[in-house]
């Protein structure tokens, strides 16, 4: 480290001496040509080998931070010396150093021209400078000339004239900012004239003018002033677009709608448009339902005018709460009428904007955003519209509602959200909940009472016949009649077709009710539509009568001369009780025919029937302005029905000392048991588990008879005419709704058809059953069986004499038949009797009659083949004679009484299989007619009594 030290301090000193390199330079200046160096050149120089020492040179060196190269060197130097290693490197970088010098004079050469011509050309630009130099001196001695040349009087008169100009532009802005101030007066005038286009164009041109003078001081505070002007005659345009919120008038909007054009703020206007239509409805809403609260209250002391809009709408009485609704109808209407001419003017005048608006881009997107802004405001406008109806109409209870008011405010709204719907295309859902709600509440408690209102009717019934005309049916309550007519008269325009349920479109909500238009939609927005909807009132009833004068009045000429539907008993005017044959008197027998003519087409009908013919046309009313609720109205109506229909049979087909199980088929025994398990409440009974009284709050107390119908006597045949009016008046109710079904399944959802299907077929189709236990009990008390039973107890069937004279038994049935025609006869004149009425009870009388003889014939102990004999005559002689007492054919089970008697003379073999195949037959009856049969011995005869008994036993 110490040579090193040493050798550094060497190369040190050696700094200061000039480089053998640097020693065969030249340094003379380039005064002259350019000088070449001469080197001192060991061996001529060899490109490539040059080359290959300039790439052996170390990469330090070319660095130019300033490293020092000395210190590099002897880094590389070893730990131990070598004097013939540090030689050769000294030779290197020596050769090295030759060959870098050689290439920098080289390129110096090489740049030598370039020099010259640079060195030239700053040359040129120092005499250039001496030139400048020269001339602005020049220009210095002229200007101090000219200075000395011209005097101070001519420059005062230049300043004189521009004085003269100055005050002369002064006058005319004067004479300017003098008009402006008088702009004023103008822009007044002209507002007071509504001249809004004037003013704004009058306003405009003062300001361009007050920009231009805008230097004045007086001219900023006139800047001021008419842009407080601008703003005010903006006021009052804006109040002017307010106007047409409520009665929107043509010429007056399009003053408006020009004036914003020029103020450049038509965006603007459509903003400030919605938002005066928002107003609007608020404020006429609020000042039509404040009106009507404070002239209600008659005090005057209250100030209604802090309360909010809902506990307004909660103070309305129900006396003020219809007139109210129809004004608020009436101005709500009046606010959208002018929304939907608003639209139509912009449409109408949507390429004059486009021409007046600066630039077909801006008037493109100004077009644009008006449409838009037109078209979202329908919606909104509407729900507005209908938030308000809607909070009106749940703020009261209409729960106290008589039903014909319930229903004008149910059309009242309806119309309203048919309004919505051609507004907007809006299903206004909001009404629509208001008015499900409005109506459910109001129907739970009207259809109580009216369910309340039919028990009072049928046990203050006195089942009389209600006297209409010939033709009454619903279809003619369709007319202007006085009493009914009002609700069925909606169904009118139902009817003008025969397809008249296809014209009916019904749609379904999301809640899954249904909506039912009429038949012609209405339009309320037609150009030519200058009437307000809620202007129309109810049609007044006019005075047409549907009851029924003197059968004389009504015309007789769909009356046939034939008599083949008038029974033959009753055209004979009595039966020879001795002989059997009918006598007849030819003036009685006419006047007859002619009255059961008349008496036949009459509908049979009582008060309560067209009671509920009301309640269901009134049902029928709600369903087509109360779509939501259609199918609980259908419900309610059949209950309406169930319980005529249930109140009928108890009171006069559920006489369990008469009834019998042929009498009442199963699927109506199914249908009245339903009722009762749904609809009757039960009865607590004395002794017996208390009822639950919530199951009970849904049903109705079952109706007792009115004491005054009398169903025990037997001149009246067992109020006969009663239970002919009760029966087939609920048959006629029944065909009357069989005549509305296609109308009810227009009216509900198509997944709730199912129910109304079902009511038809398993409760309306019943009615007709009802006939059969009604009249079966008549039938059952007009003749005493059992005393012809104990009449042919008396007689002997052992005879051994073929007899050729009938029993007195058959006579005595024969008499009661004969008794029980006349008395239907003059049960007839009172009550017309229909002809499958007349057949009904003849039937059932002709069944009991049968089951008398074979019950008769199976309590003879002892018979003889001449007894049988006897038998066949008795029936023969009783059916010969009821031909000429009732017109009926065929007879009734007239097998079942010749079978039983035939029986008897059937082999062994024969009579087996023939006990089998008859089951209709009682264990009793079938057992005497065995042990009656005298061909058969002892062994027989028990195995055909084990038949028998087995067959009871799977019987039980």
């Amino acid at each position: 480290m110490d040579l090193k030290n040493k050798i550094k301090s060497i190369l040190k000193k050696q700094d200061t001496f000039v480089s053998p390199t640097e020693e065969v330079i030249n340094h003379d200046s380039f005064t002259g040509g350019p000088v070449v160096t001469k080197y001192k050149q060991v061996k001529p120089s060899n490109p490539h080998e040059e080359q290959e020492i300039l790439d052996g040179i170390d990469k330090v060196y070319y660095n130019t931070e300033g490293i020092d190269t000395s210190h590099y060197e002897l880094r590389k130097l070893p730990e131990v010396l070598d004097l013939g290693d540090i030689d050769l490197d000294r030779k290197r970088l020596r050769k090295q150093l030759q060959v870098v010098s050689k290439k920098v004079s080289d390129l110096v050469l090489q740049n030598h021209p370039a020099y010259a011509r640079e060195l030239q050309r700053v040359m040129d630009l120092q005499k250039t400078l001496q030139y400048a130099t020269v001339i602005c001196a020049n220009g210095r001695r002229q200007l101090s000339s000219a200075r000395d040349t011209f005097t101070a009087a001519s420059l005062n008169m230049l300043a004189n004239y521009r004085k003269r100009q100055q005050l002369v532009s002064i006058m005319k802005s004067l004479r300017t900012i003098k008009t402006l101030q008088r702009t004023d007066v103008r822009l007044r005038e002209l507002m007071e004239e509504e001249d809004y286009c004037g003013a704004i164009q009058l306003c405009l041109e003062c300001q361009k003018a007050a920009s231009t003078y805008k230097h004045f001081t007086c001219i900023s505070e006139l800047n001021s002033k008419l842009q407080d002007t601008l703003v005010m005659i903006e006021e009052q345009i804006d109040v002017a677009l307010s106007k047409t919120c409520s009665n929107f008038d043509e010429t007056h909007y399009e003053k408006v709608q020009t004036a914003y054009r020029l103020l450049g703020k038509t965006q603007t206007a459509m903003d400030q448009l919605h938002m005066h239509f928002t107003s609007a409805i608020h404020n006429t809403a609020f000042q039509i339902v404040l009106g009507y609260v404070e002239l209600c209250s008659g005090t005057g002391r209250e100030n209604f005018h802090k309360r909010q809009y809902t506990d307004l709408c909660k103070s309305v009485t129900q006396e003020s709460f219809t007139p109210c609704l129809i004004d608020l109808s009436k101005a709500l209407w009046e606010v959208m009428r002018s929304y939907h001419k608003t639209i139509r003017w912009h449409e109408e005048h949507e390429e004059e904007s486009e021409e007046t608006e600066d630039g077909k881009a801006q008037a493109d997107f100004t077009k644009h955003y008006i449409k838009q802004k037109l078209e979202h405001g329908l919606s909104r406008i509407w729900q507005d519209v209908q938030s308000k109806v809607k909070i009106y109409v749940l703020g009261t209870d209409l729960s106290g509602f008589k039903l014909e008011e319930f229903i004008r405010v149910l059309d009242l709204v309806n119309r309203m959200i048919e309004i919505g719907e051609e507004f907007c295309k809006s299903k206004s859902e909001g009404l629509q909940d208001s008015l499900k709600q409005q109506s459910l509440n109001y129907f739970k408690n009207h259809h109580r009472y009216r369910m309340e209102e039919l028990r009072m009717f049928l046990e203050n019934e006195g089942w009389e016949l209600c006297p209409v005309k010939l033709s009454f049916s619903y279809v003619q309550l369709l007319g202007k009649t006085q009493l009914i007519n009002q609700e069925f008269r909606f169904m009118k325009s139902w009817m003008k077709s025969p397809n008249s349920t296809l014209n009916l479109s019904t749609t379904e909500d999301t809640s899954g009710g249904s909506t039912v238009m009429e038949p012609s939609k209405r339009r309320y927005f037609v150009q030519s539509a200058t009437k307000n909807p809620f202007d129309e009132k109810p049609d007044e009833d006019e005075n047409e009568d549907f009851f029924a004068g003197s059968l004389d009045d009504e015309d007789n000429g769909n009356l046939s001369d034939s008599d083949s539907d008038v029974p033959d008993e009753l055209k004979q005017d009595y039966i020879d009780e001795v002989t059997g044959e009918g006598r007849s008197n030819s003036r009685q027998i006419k006047r007859r025919i002619s009255k059961s003519k008349n008496e036949k087409f009459i509908p049979i009908v009582t008060n309560t029937t067209l009671n509920v013919m009301r309640v269901i046309g009134k049902y029928m009313q709600m369903m087509t302005v109360l779509k939501p609720i259609a199918f609980d109205v259908i419900l309610c109506m059949s209950q309406l029905f169930d319980y005529y229909f249930y109140t009928v049979y108890s009171f006069f087909g559920a006489d369990t000392t008469t009834k019998n199980e042929r009498s009442i088929n199963n699927r109506l025994n199914i249908a009245l048991q339903r009722i009762h398990n749904n609809l009757i409440a039960e009865s607590p009974v004395p002794g017996a588990p208390p009822v639950d009284q919530s199951e009970n709050l849904e049903k109705m107390p079952q109706a007792y008879l009115s004491p005054i119908v009398d169903l025990h006597r037997r001149d009246q045949l067992f109020g006969l005419a009663e239970r002919v009016v009760a029966v087939e008046s609920l048959i006629f109710l029944a065909k009357q709704l069989e005549l509305l079904q296609p109308h009810l399944e227009a009216m509900i959802p198509t997944n709730k058809k199912a129910f109304l299907q079902q009511f038809f077929s398993q409760t309306v189709n019943m009615a007709e059953e009802v006939r059969k236990p009604v009249y079966w009990s008549v039938s059952a008390q007009a003749v005493n069986y059992d005393q012809v039973q104990g009449q042919m107890a008396s007689v002997r069937w052992d005879i051994k004499d073929i007899m050729s004279q009938h029993n007195p038994y058959v006579d005595s049935i024969l008499r009661s038949f004969e008794s029980v025609a006349h008395q239907l006869v003059e049960i007839n004149r009172r009550v017309p009797i229909p002809r499958v009425v007349y057949h009904t009870l003849w039937e059932h009388c002709v069944r009991l009659a049968n089951r008398t003889f074979v019950e008769g014939f199976s309590n003879a102990k002892k018979c003889s083949n001449e007894g049988r004999a006897l038998m066949q005559l008795d029936y023969q002689q009783f059916l010969m004679k009821l031909d000429s007492i009732m017109d009926l054919k065929p007879i009734p089970e007239k097998e079942f009484v010749e079978g039983y008697i035939k029986a008897y003379y059937l082999p062994e073999s024969q009579l087996d299989s023939w006990l089998q195949d008859h089951k209709e037959y009682s264990n009793k009856q079938l057992l005497a007619l065995i042990n009656s049969v005298d061909h058969i011995n002892k062994k027989s005869r028990q195995r055909l009594i084990n038949i028998v008994e087995e067959m009871d036993r799977s019987r039980r």
